[in-house]
């Protein structure tokens, strides 16, 4: 299996409801460092998985919605829980999205999966991976 990562960061304001959240269900901020991994089981004739530029701008499209915001003020996240590993397949169906309709510079149904991967710390982080078909 042969895979491609990039990653960028963004910085974001967020609540969450229940108990079990303890304090963090006051406003608070978070920097999140997010990796995404394309996967597939072979190369394509220029040998590659996907083209890291068009990648890298795919992801960062992905995140113009989020970065600088206040989850809890967006219209598509009212009464949700926006945690780490929500966001990770919030983001996941964006960039799946993209791979199908072939904005990676490879035909998207030559791709197997995708991952993809939210640190909220240096010590936590969150994953979703999926087929793409």
């Amino acid at each position: 299996m042969y895979a491609v990562e990039v990653s960028d960061q963004i910085m974001i304001a967020h609540s969450f409801r229940g108990e079990i959240f303890g304090p963090a269900q006051g406003v608070h901020g978070a920097t999140f460092v997010i990796r995404v991994a394309f996967l597939a089981d072979e190369l394509d004739a220029h040998g590659i998985v996907v083209d890291i530029a068009r990648a890298h701008e795919v992801l960062k499209a992905a995140l113009v919605p989020l970065n600088y915001h206040n989850l809890d003020e967006l219209p598509q996240f009212k009464g949700i829980n926006t945690t780490t590993e929500f966001l990770t397949r919030h983001l996941f169906d964006h960039l799946a999205d993209a791979a199908r309709n072939g904005k990676l510079g490879r035909d998207g149904r030559e791709l197997k999966a995708i991952r993809v991967t939210i640190a909220e710390s240096p010590v936590a982080r969150a994953w979703y991976e999926a087929p793409l078909w």
